[in-house]
């Protein structure tokens, strides 16, 4: 009987020198799974890397921009069309809405690097000036940037993007100090520069909803006859 034990004990040996062996080599098909999960997580670590680095930064926070507005504005039409306050969809709206946030993107990225420049640090008398500063001068800034793109989309005259801009503007103004300065506190104080535009649109998208509503709620100044030949205009391009 001595034999056969002798015998189970070395296979029993092999069998643990085996298992071990696959463990610190790698080998097997269990390992071959386990390898292929750091493979696609170090490929998303090394895409996150490059598209938030300074060389891409513009085109990642452009991008962001771009679709949360379209984003806002396809969420704020299925709200009009659920109201029954429009009768369908229109994509030109929407793309017209992505190339505003384009405008905003290209505006508040160069804004937050400026900003940084010369304000430097997260000390709360920065972060103060930083708020100030950004609710009195990129908060116009960029609503202005915003009609105005759109006037020229909407192929308007001048005066109609003016006399847009008097009459929608004060909301979208009005809005801005009801929820950024709370918003920018922590974007300055916590949130690193080349993630505030990504921060900004997140928090942004219920404000991106309410800029649609406003920008394209019936505008006062122009006549009846005028308003509703633009909006034929605009039905007519999105059936051609």
């Amino acid at each position: 009987m001595q034999v056969p034990r002798r015998k189970l004990r070395i296979l029993l040996a092999l069998g643990k020198y085996t298992i071990y062996r696959h463990a610190t080599t790698g080998t097997g098909s269990g390992a071959s799974v386990g390898a292929s999960r750091p493979g696609a997580l170090q490929k998303m670590r090394e895409w996150h890397r490059n598209a938030f680095s300074n060389k891409f930064l513009l085109f990642t926070n452009v991008g962001i921009s771009l679709t949360l507005s379209s984003v806002g504005d396809i969420l704020e039409q299925q709200l009009e069309l659920y109201n029954k306050e429009i009768e369908q969809y229109s994509s030109i709206r929407t793309r017209h809405m992505a190339t505003s946030g384009v405008a905003v993107g290209i505006i508040c990225h160069y804004w937050y690097q400026l900003l940084d420049k010369y304000l430097p640090g997260r000390s709360m008398r920065v972060v103060a000036k930083k708020i100030v500063l950004d609710q009195l001068i990129c908060s116009p800034l960029y609503i202005s940037a915003f009609f105005v793109t759109l006037g020229i989309l909407e192929k308007k005259q001048a005066h109609e993007v003016w006399e847009e801009i008097k009459e929608k503007a004060w909301k979208l103004y009005a809005a801005e100090w009801t929820v950024w300065p709370v918003a920018q506190f922590v974007n300055f104080y916590w949130i690193p520069t080349h993630y505030r535009i990504f921060y900004d649109n997140v928090i942004s998208l219920g404000y991106d909803v309410f800029t649609s509503k406003v920008k394209h709620s019936p505008s006062t100044h122009l006549p009846a006859t005028t308003a509703a030949a633009s909006s034929v205009k605009l039905l007519k391009t999105q059936q051609a």
